[in-house]
């Protein structure tokens, strides 16, 4: 079946997009939850909730993954999540609210390592790449449908009361996705040894852990801007929330193509980690480049380098993805995954209420010009030079281009 691995491609990626709308998306709400009294550094508070959410379980999510298979992991993850955010849509009150982000994002936190894993057991090492870049672009797109939806549908009107619609929402695309993924994807056919595969933990040398810590680095530019972009535009340079987020949805659809475009890169050069350097370098400047603008007032050379930004932050998240997953192997993939995004959310977590807290006392030019620290950070840490002794599964085809079909029973 030549086809089955893009069958069940898409299949994943409609199925994190969902979940990365839950986990990513509630930034949008952030303008009907100062409607609502909260200050920003409260809204900002709620809408890391569901990141918070992730890092419970995301490290539990890919070792079920690694050892019951993906298929069941991403489902049972997803639908669960999906059933809480219809519940919590019922109830009322801002700690109500924040228990069912938290809850909805441990239960979400299933589709990064499991559809992590479909990509590295379909796809052989020469299309990747640009394979788990098509799974990385759920991310983008994700925040793309919240920045759509979510300020219109979180509006009250004589029609609907608001908030309670859009967290319903959430949890209906949810469950949708559910369903997809239970029709059309199947796991890969694993092998029964770990032949060609470094022995024990790969985690015995410090290459994993310095892909971990760049593109943690590399998250808080990212969110700095997913978060307080919308907010940006309609308290700086006095956009309406709804065009604000058509707006940004058009530079999510962009962040999507530069990840695509990076995890085609990739598989050209035969390397994830160069290109990923560079980009961490384009990102840093463009973001200087919008805190001096914004410092200075330039309202339009400041709207262009957010727009830039919004796209470039977002573009090395593939690569790294697939460094990890390669350098670990398929026995560990799961569980590396699980560790790269817990060590990635950790930072994404903190970055609302800390840039949030910052913005406010002082302000945006001064929250954009810190973040640029990070990717500099991050360029200093991406361990390129280690990746000319990358290991078996970054060289060899995974058993699924050997034979394609459900997953062996062991």
């Amino acid at each position: 079946m030549p086809r089955q691995r893009w069958v069940v491609l898409v299949a994943g990626l409609i199925a994190v997009t969902a979940g990365c709308a839950v986990q990513y998306g509630t930034p949008f709400l952030i303008p009907a939850l100062r409607a609502d009294g909260l200050t920003l550094a409260q809204a900002g508070l709620l809408a890391g909730c569901p990141i918070a959410g992730l890092l419970v379980t995301l490290v539990a999510w890919g070792a079920a993954a690694d050892r019951y298979g993906e298929r069941r992991v991403l489902t049972l993850g997803l639908g669960a999540g999906g059933l809480v955010l219809l519940a919590g849509a019922r109830l009322h009150g801002s700690v109500a609210l924040g228990a069912t982000f938290l809850l909805a994002g441990a239960a979400t936190a299933a589709v990064h390592a499991a559809s992590g894993r479909l990509v590295l057991g379909w796809f052989a090492a020469h299309e990747r790449g640009r394979a788990m870049a098509i799974r990385q672009c759920a991310q983008p797109l994700g925040v793309a449908i919240a920045a759509l939806a979510l300020p219109s549908l979180s509006h009250p009107s004589a029609t609907h009361s608001g908030l309670p619609l859009a967290v319903a929402a959430l949890g209906g695309g949810c469950l949708a996705a559910t369903g997809l993924a239970l029709a059309l994807v199947r796991d890969p056919v694993r092998p029964r040894s770990a032949a060609g595969q470094l022995p024990g933990s790969p985690y015995r040398s410090p290459t994993l852990w310095r892909i971990h810590g760049a593109s943690s680095m590399l998250v808080v530019p990212q969110f700095v801007i997913a978060t307080f972009s919308l907010v940006y535009l309609v308290d700086v340079q006095g956009w309406s929330a709804a065009p604000a987020g058509r707006l940004l949805a058009a530079a999510q659809v962009g962040g999507a193509a530069t990840r695509l475009a990076a995890g085609y890169w990739s598989d050209r050069v035969g390397s994830r980690l160069r290109p990923m350097r560079l980009l961490a370098v384009a990102t840093g400047v463009v973001l200087a480049v919008l805190a001096v603008a914004t410092l200075a007032d330039w309202r339009t050379p400041a709207l262009a380098a957010l727009l830039l930004v919004t796209m470039l932050a977002v573009s090395t998240n593939g690569l790294a993805f697939t460094a990890v997953a390669e350098r670990a192997g398929s026995a560990w993939a799961g569980r590396a995954l699980g560790v790269q995004n817990t060590a990635q959310n950790a930072l994404a977590a903190a970055t609302p209420p800390v840039f949030g807290l910052l913005i406010g006392v002082l302000s945006y030019g001064v929250g954009f010009a810190v973040a640029v620290a990070f990717p500099v950070l991050a360029c200093l840490l991406v361990p390129v030079g280690d990746e000319a002794t990358g290991v078996g599964a970054a060289q060899r085809p995974p058993v699924s281009d050997r034979r394609e079909g459900p997953r062996e029973r062991r």
